[in-house]
């Protein structure tokens, strides 16, 4: 999961009741006097220069503006005209501040997320961006949910992230094209995590049940496992889980085009394989559990081959464009192939995330079973091997 951790999302939806939660638009400001002055007033000048048109008009006392949630890595507000003020042309009337802060990014990959974010904002496969200022940026608002983890069993909701995944892989993005990103990010985990030890017992326990597994050596096997399993390089979101994806309200969804991906900080060059394989993954995944550990591993919601062979066909069928026509004995062929490839590749998404686990139960804030779930990412990972290759 993007942002601060699957444990951020388990927090924020709980607190809010509904699934809606941070980094995406959703929720309601709760008034101005919950944001500090200067904050205010920054905001203000912001969308001011930005927005033009209304935004203008009004003074700094007429400016709408209260929080959406905030954490260590970023600031949301969401920013509003009064409701008296008349719109000039078709400047939006609300949008969601994003300031970044406490954990500051380099600034190269600010630059890029704020490249790639453009980009997809320009082709309706995000939210449009309004503004890039080196402490933030000015996004859409968009009124809208998260999705929740038995939402992506829904049929009609599968074949849409299937084709929302599908046009995302087609695009040409001007980032390196290696798919490095996947093993170079374990390889950098593994190092960190072999330094790695804590103070509580409990915890220290648990750290060395987890490195008992040799992940070197396994990782080396893993490694090779997929290195002889063809799957294309695309451009890869790398966290289609249900909460980085909207489920947009009001009657300007149609009942095919309702859902939008957000939180594209691990989107880069990876093998098509990781990302759908991944998002099988996250069907075992809830992260709205309300008592310790704060998610909820069910293991037999791993999608069956049929719930995998309806979203493969839908997959394929946005694709088809791109690839010609094929006979009914080559669509076969081709699924039963992505089967074995996807299948193979939910093993590296067990991996990068149980390692991913591991250092946030050092680093992250959040109260989240940080190694109780890389335990059970693990445990799915050998039992996944065990029955796919």
């Amino acid at each position: 999961m993007g942002g601060e951790g699957r444990g951020q999302a388990a927090m924020a939806a709980m607190a809010a009741g509904s699934g809606d939660g941070a980094g995406t638009g959703t929720g309601t400001g709760s008034g101005a006097g919950a944001v500090p002055a200067a904050t205010r007033l920054r905001a203000y000048a912001w969308c001011r220069e930005f927005l033009a048109g209304s935004w203008k008009l009004i003074g700094p006392d007429e400016f709408v503006i209260g929080p959406v949630s905030g954490g260590l890595s970023n600031l949301l507000f969401k920013c509003a005209l009064p409701e008296h003020i008349l719109s000039v042309g078709d400047e939006p009337r609300q949008v969601l501040l994003r300031v970044y802060g406490a954990i500051l990014q380099g600034v190269d990959s600010l630059v890029l997320e704020s490249v790639m974010f453009a980009i997809l904002a320009e082709r309706a496969l995000g939210p449009r961006l309004y503004g890039v200022f080196p402490q933030g940026r000015l996004e859409q608002y968009i009124p809208s949910r998260r999705l929740r983890t038995e939402d992506l069993r829904d049929p009609d909701i599968s074949r849409e992230i299937a084709v929302k995944m599908s046009r995302f892989h087609g695009m040409v993005m001007p980032f390196n094209k290696e798919p490095k990103w996947l093993f170079g990010t374990m390889e950098w985990y593994l190092k960190q995590i072999s330094e790695l030890t804590f103070s509580e017992e409990a915890q220290l326990k648990k750290l060395n049940q987890l490195k008992s597994y040799n992940l070197q050596q396994e990782m080396k096997s893993l490694r090779e496992l997929l290195e002889a399993t063809p799957s294309p390089v695309v451009f890869c979101h790398n966290d289609v889980q249900e909460g980085n994806i909207l489920l947009l309200a009001g009657h300007e969804a149609s009942p095919s085009d309702k859902l939008m991906l957000i939180d594209f900080e691990y989107s880069s060059y990876n093998y098509r394989g990781f990302d759908i394989g991944n998002h099988f993954c996250e069907w075992v995944y809830n992260y709205t559990h309300g008592s310790w550990p704060y998610y909820k591993a069910s293991l037999e919601n791993y999608p069956s081959r049929q719930q995998q062979l309806h979203f493969i066909r839908h997959y394929l069928s946005e694709d088809s464009g791109r690839r010609g026509d094929t006979t009914h004995e080559e669509q076969a062929r081709i699924e039963e192939e992505m089967l074995t490839e996807i299948n193979r590749f939910a093993l590296a998404s067990h991996f990068f995330w149980g390692l991913w686990s591991i250092l946030q139960a050092k680093i992250s804030t959040i109260e989240f079973g940080y190694l109780d779930y890389a335990q059970s990412r693990f445990e799915a990972y050998f039992q996944h091997k065990a029955q796919c290759c």
